[in-house]
């Protein structure tokens, strides 16, 4: 990481955040706060930050997690603010979490802590042996996961359920070139959701909640489950219509819902295995999430590097010149003619440059070879379709 260092700035933690992560902060130049009025960034995990003030000053959010469902990022991409997530920092931690809920299901495990738990001393021997009967499972080798989204925790289960001899398969028509480099190759491709649906004994779910994901699974496609299937949900509670499952368990088609969000309707249900939201919950993945995050939030603010931020295009460039120039906008014709001729009118040679798009919103890093005055800068942020400009030069 460049040595720039920028005047010692407030970053406001809400939620435990590791202090692995924290300490990534150096003291020098930063004050990691839990109140603040008005901080320049703000890490947060599950805290709804909807309705919250957000200062002037505010240039960063970061979530030490995946989903960002929490934070309002349309607002925030409105005034140029990234907002940033650690995607697959927990993925080990889901994978295993996921695994754990077909065990628990394949082998019935709940009804039978149940039972055990609520036996007496009285004849506990015979009671036992009477009641294991009814609690009989299956064994993982051969039956058929199905894996819907193929991203780092998709792909981690897909490959552990291999190695336990399962036969999987995936649907995921948004799979990137890295993820699909990282899927092992006995995957098999499902060519849609019914398809994979009607074929897999266990169906696991792994995609971000969002319009074309919410009620993935819901009363038109609940039927189409094989008798006795298993649904996992460990990703958002919205992409699964509760309504749809319930039928789904009346009718047989389901054996268990297994999920990581308990409601109101789901509970006491006896074919729901709910647990309270333990996807993320272990030190490990807490502390790579708060370490990812923190170093990403860290970067921006000294740099104007961006990794992993959801509202905005990736965008790093290494220091070649002290007098850096980190500039969001709006995705427009003309914006880096006007930001170079700005520049020009002024004798300011420009060093290197970089600029990058991603649907309606644009980033450039300008590098310059000679100090940019005050007016300059302000000149730039005035320009019609930028949100926001910041100046990082290296310090003496």
């Amino acid at each position: 990481m460049a040595k720039a260092r920028p005047k010692k700035c407030e970053i406001l933690v809400i939620n435990n955040i590791a202090q692995v992560g924290l300490k990534r902060f150096p003291a020098e130049a930063y004050s990691v706060v839990k109140e603040s009025k008005d901080p320049q960034a703000i890490l947060v995990r599950s805290q709804d930050l909807h309705k919250y003030e957000f200062g002037p000053s505010l240039r960063a959010v970061g979530r030490a997690g995946a989903g960002v469902n929490n934070i309002p990022v349309a607002a925030l991409s409105k005034r140029g603010v990234p907002v940033f997530n650690a995607p697959g920092a927990n993925a080990n931690a889901v994978k295993e979490l996921v695994l754990a809920g077909m065990l628990i299901a394949a082998r019935n495990l709940a009804p039978a802590l149940d039972f055990v738990r609520n036996l007496g001393n009285e004849d506990l021997e015979k009671r036992v042996e009477e009641g294991k009967k009814q609690f009989a499972g299956a064994e993982l080798p051969g039956h058929t996961l199905g894996v819907i989204g193929l991203g780092k925790i998709g792909s981690l289960v897909a490959d552990a359920a291999i190695r336990l001899g399962m036969n999987v398969q995936g649907h995921d028509p948004h799979i990137t070139v890295e993820a699909a480099w990282s899927l092992p190759s006995q995957v098999k491709r499902a060519g849609s959701i019914e398809e994979l649906i009607r074929t897999s004994h266990f169906v696991t779910l792994h995609v971000p909640l969002g319009e074309k994901t919410l009620h993935l699974i819901n009363s038109k496609n609940i039927e189409q489950f094989r008798n006795g299937a298993v649904l996992l949900n460990f990703s958002r509670e919205g992409i699964v219509a509760e309504d749809a499952v319930l039928k789904g368990l009346a009718s047989h088609r389901l054996k268990w819902y297994v999920t990581d969000f308990p409601t109101g309707e789901l509970l006491g249900h006896p074919g729901v295995i709910a647990l309270p939201h333990l996807g993320a919950s272990t030190r490990e993945a807490e502390d790579n999430c708060a370490t990812m995050v923190a170093d990403q939030v860290r970067d921006y603010l000294e740099n104007g590097n961006l990794q992993n931020a959801v509202n905005f295009p990736e965008a790093a460039m290494p220091r070649e010149a002290p007098y850096r120039l980190a500039i969001a906008n709006a995705n427009v014709p003309d914006m880096l003619g006007r930001i170079s001729h700005a520049l020009g009118r002024r004798k300011i040679n420009i060093h290197n440059m970089l600029n990058k798009s991603r649907g309606e919103m644009a980033y450039t890093l300008v590098d310059a070879d000679s100090p940019v005055p005050a007016d300059a800068v302000k000149e730039l942020a005035d320009l019609n379709g930028v949100l926001a400009v910041r100046y990082l030069p290296v310090d003496e």
